[in-house]
């Protein structure tokens, strides 16, 4: 079974742990390889990114700690740069994701809460739950083209609320289109999608990031995936990576076994 994950917060930004505290729990967990993705800096108020002014100690300690657990692990300098965040240098990989839609001048928090997103729809669109969906993935459809990332974080986070607090029929032609749109744009790019579980293990899903309707459309490109678990926890660094590599393997889906397979393309 492949062990490896490179979805990974530590107290950086909203993570738990340190980043020694992640390498060492990754190292019992029998992973190969580690890869840390802080929240990069926001060009917006964000209390859950990392501050400018720590990027550079970020990047020293992982690399101390590369150098420190080397015959134990491989380790890898990376961020999760979102569409509004500052541009990110200097890592072995980029983690690109939208966590905020901006409407009416507002930025507005994807994964807050179900009641937070029902209330921004009903101010900011009218009720229209589609047309805040449509903003979302025309985000995500660019957000290759804004960051160069290697990896393409939680496509359809718009949905985390979803079992809990319903507001989307994920098969609504509108949403279908926006989806739809965002794969074909994204498909045409070296970046691959990463199958998340961390909502998973946060209890707000039973199933990942992208849903399996998704995950077949995008595998029918012959693209690859990558499992990863968006810890915030030294507990969760390989959660649920046994029931996501069965499912892969069953549908004859491919995903990478090391990031060196994707960080030069």
């Amino acid at each position: 079974m492949m062990l490896s994950s490179y979805h990974t917060h530590s107290k950086y930004s909203d993570g738990k742990n340190t980043l020694e505290e992640m390498v060492q729990s990754a190292i019992e967990m029998g992973c190969l390889e580690i890869g840390f993705s802080d929240h990069a800096p926001m060009t917006i108020e964000c209390e859950w990114c990392m501050n400018e002014k720590d990027v550079p100690s970020y990047k020293n300690e992982i690399l101390a700690l590369k150098e420190k657990y080397k015959d134990k692990i491989k380790i890898y300098v990376g961020v999760e740069q979102d569409y509004y965040s500052t541009p990110a240098s200097g890592y072995d990989y980029i983690l690109g994701s939208v966590h905020y839609v901006c409407k009416n001048g507002e930025y507005l928090p994807v994964d807050l809460s179900g009641k937070a997103m029902e209330d921004f729809v009903n101010k900011h669109y009218n009720g229209d739950v589609y047309s805040y969906c449509e903003d979302y993935f025309k985000l995500v459809k660019d957000i290759y083209n804004k960051t160069k990332c290697q990896i393409i974080g939680h496509f359809d986070l718009v949905t985390k609320f979803n079992e809990t607090h319903p507001m989307i029929d994920i098969n609504h032609p509108r949403y279908v289109k926006a989806i739809d749109d965002a794969i074909g744009e994204l498909l045409k790019s070296p970046a691959i999608f990463e199958i998340n579980t961390g909502a998973i293990s946060r209890g707000y899903r039973t199933t990942p990031y992208p849903d399996e309707p998704t995950i077949d459309k995008i595998a029918k490109s012959g693209k690859s995936f990558v499992i990863t678990s968006d810890t915030h926890n030294k507990d969760t660094i390989t959660f649920n990576f046994k029931e996501q590599q069965a499912y892969l393997d069953k549908k004859g889906y491919s995903y990478i076994k090391s990031l060196e397979e994707i960080i030069n393309k």
